[in-house]
């Protein structure tokens, strides 16, 4: 472990932002409690650096937690610091990012500290939905702190120095460290979808925070777009033959895929992509059974492209719902979670239907009942209730079982309900399905759909907020 380096406070803004951009904030804010022989320690910028700088040019506002101060552990006036940065980043309407470093709330300062924690969690609920807020993980972040990430759009861990939890493993009944390491960024990337990326080395997360700021736009009245140096009208040649990461990839400008939450219900694929120079977030199966994980996982993406004026591509190749004992207590919630998300949603929304669609599943994939926009599919897409042979089965059992060549007749049936009800044409007719494209023209039909919605507007009923 101690051969990872580890930065120090001032040195991970200095890898974050581009040279001798950082302006720093507070500098020379100290503890100001004298309880319990605080005064007898010296609490250089009382533990945390604050202050604002550039990414590749986009203003962004970042704090450093200094682990070498107090552990790092948050007091009223560290808190304060943070608070106060939070006030500037919305009204200037730019990203903060914060680098967390911290032993918790400062035990010496008491309810001075608690109540100041709160206030963080206020200014971060309140910047919800109006800035993105990003943290990173070099250290612990334990107890109530590991509210911070949670309260976060984007998280990012380092796999070795890094801990995220908020009852360390020795104090669950039954568990130790060394039998799971609940906080371990493998363990939490994995099993709760609180992170979206864990990686090697301090490096590595803060070159990759630059990577993700580029995608996003600095708050939720500006546009995400970056010039592109792409081909609008590239085809890809054999499309239909790739998974669902290769069929991203490709459609995408520069073959570039930002996934996040990667380790986290890899059933459900989401991330970013340009196309046409603009930021698009998609949402694509990547197994064809939907499950509870996965959808939460969705949901909270689909909600934050919403936000922030981000368009949204589906891809959609499902058969079912995951069934499980397991998954029978959460599947129907998740399910109308990203339902939800979805039909909530008011930007512009554009679906593809790459192989199967079949039933509830599929129309909680932004089918157009839901509200998207634009729905095209493949000419091999088969769209309906469930697989052609399992209806035929159904619906004619005693025919089927009646017949001297069983197989012959049950394969009859089941081409003649795809043909009426079970493909892409037939969906098309009924108005379900906007079109059938060819696979390889994948790209070119979904930026001129996402070009033709760009100034798309719809009003919704007016309420003060949504009850999901």
């Amino acid at each position: 472990m101690s051969e990872i380096k580890k930065y120090s406070a001032s040195q991970r803004i200095e890898a974050l932002l581009d040279p001798a951009s950082f302006v720093e904030i507070g500098a020379y804010v100290t503890a100001r409690s004298t309880d319990f022989n605080l005064k007898d320690f010296d609490t250089p910028k009382d533990g945390v650096i604050t202050g604002y700088g550039v990414i590749d040019g986009k203003l962004v506002y970042v704090y450093s937690q200094d682990a070498s101060v107090l552990g790092g552990s948050i007091g009223e006036m560290h808190a304060k610091k943070i608070a106060n940065l939070y006030n500037l980043a919305v009204k200037c309407g730019a990203p903060v990012i914060g680098l967390l470093d911290c032993a918790g709330l400062r035990l010496q300062e008491a309810t001075d500290a608690l109540t100041a924690f709160g206030r963080i969690f206020k200014k971060m609920s309140l910047a919800s939905g109006v800035i993105p807020q990003i943290t990173a993980i070099f250290g612990t972040c334990g107890g109530g702190t590991a509210m911070i990430p949670s309260l976060t759009d984007f998280t990012f861990m380092t796999d070795q120095n890094s801990r995220l939890f908020v009852n360390s493993p020795n104090a669950l009944d039954g568990n130790y460290e060394g039998k799971v390491d609940t906080s371990a960024a493998s363990y939490i990337s994995e099993n709760t979808g609180l992170v979206d990326g864990v990686f090697a080395t301090e490096a590595d997360v803060l070159s990759e925070i630059r990577t993700l700021v580029g995608f996003l736009p600095s708050n939720n009245e500006d546009l995400a777009i970056a010039p592109c140096g792409d081909e609008l009208n590239r085809t890809v040649p054999g499309i239909e033959a790739m998974d669902m990461e290769g069929i991203i990839t490709n459609i995408a400008d520069d073959l570039v895929f930002y996934e996040i939450k990667k380790a986290y219900a890899p059933d459900m694929k989401i991330g970013f992509i340009r196309m046409n120079g603009v930021t698009v977030g998609v949402v694509a199966n990547a197994d064809k059974t939907l499950t509870s994980a996965g959808m939460y996982k969705a949901a909270r993406f689909v909600r934050f492209c919403d936000a922030f004026s981000i368009p949204l591509l589906t891809l959609v190749d499902v058969k079912n719902f995951a069934a499980t004992i397991e998954e029978e207590k959460t599947i129907s919630s998740a399910a109308a979670k990203l339902s939800f998300a979805f039909s909530d949603a008011t930007v512009e929304k554009v679906t593809v239907v790459t192989g199967e669609a079949y039933g509830s599943a599929y129309i909680t994939m932004d089918s157009k009942s839901l509200g998207a926009d634009m729905v095209y599919a493949w000419p091999s897409a088969k769209i309906g209730m469930m697989d052609a042979v399992m209806a035929a089965r159904i619906m004619y059992a005693d025919e089927i079982a009646a017949s001297p060549d069983k197989a012959a007749r049950e394969k009859e049936i089941a081409k003649e309900y795809t043909e009426l009800q079970g493909s892409a044409l037939a969906a098309a007719r009924r108005g379900y399905i906007d079109d059938i494209i060819e696979p390889d023209a994948t790209r070119k039909r979904v930026i001129a759909a996402f070009e033709m919605l760009a100034e798309k507007a719809e009003d919704r009923p007016g309420r003060k907020h949504s009850a999901r």
